[in-house]
């Protein structure tokens, strides 16, 4: 059993300019990352996938080793999560390096923990899922969900749902945009990783996906909330 930690992060980024260094609670955002999953222990190696300088070296300089630099076919806007992860093992590979187990982590997940990373990992193991990751529950039911007509009336996604109570209705996950454990064959087979994986509710609503400038700064308030690991 060997497990490999991967985390991508080019410097393209387009909504927040250079996202993936940018100071949060007067740090680089990677080295959160960075740190926790070196501090979880079950790591073999713990590598950034990169096609930036600086980035690279930032990363260096926080104990991720970067032992490529990624080409520029496979750090554009249009380049999968699956399609980056894949990538980064082939190359491993030919360089002689091979893992069971490989966890792709997003780079702005500053309250992610060691026990995030652990738990996640031996629930993959005694499951006989391709991956697993962490899955939030939508703060109001999505059948209540409804889109405005020109004149704003609302036109609801289930009719049927709009009278009834909250409580009675089903209760929907999303992505948490964290991180992904998966079986190292799954992602080089370009496994789907939702529909081949299992998603592990999170009891807090602590994580943030950090995709806008809103995003960034509703992050920092909740640095005053959570312990940072």
């Amino acid at each position: 059993m060997s497990c490999l930690a991967i985390i991508p992060a080019r410097g393209g980024s387009k909504r927040i300019a250079r996202k993936n260094i940018k100071s949060f609670c007067g740090k680089p955002i990677i080295s959160y990352p960075i740190t926790v999953s070196i501090k979880a222990n079950i790591f073999d190696k713990v590598i950034v996938s990169t096609d930036d300088d600086e980035i690279a070296k930032i990363s260096l300089d926080y104990g991720a080793e970067v032992p490529f630099k990624r080409g520029s076919h496979i750090s554009d806007d249009h380049t999968g999560t699956v399609e980056v992860i894949k990538n980064a093992i082939e190359v491993l590979e030919k360089k002689g390096f091979e893992y069971t187990h490989t966890c792709c982590i997003y780079p702005c997940t500053p309250f992610l923990r060691v026990k995030d990373l652990v738990e996640s990992f031996y629930k993959l193991k005694s499951s006989s899922a391709s991956y697993a990751f962490p899955v939030m529950k939508y703060p109001h039911p999505i059948q209540r969900a409804f889109s405005l007509d020109k004149s704003y009336k609302p036109v609801f996604y289930d009719a049927s749902s709009e009278l009834k109570r909250t409580q009675d209705l089903k209760t929907f996950y999303h992505d948490a945009g964290q991180f992904y454990w998966g079986i190292t064959s799954a992602w080089k087979d370009k496994k789907s990783i939702h529909s081949s994986g299992i998603g592990l509710p999170q009891s807090e609503s602590r994580f943030i996906d950090i995709d806008t400038i809103e995003d960034w700064r509703k992050a920092e308030s909740y640095s005053k909330l959570f312990t940072i690991d």
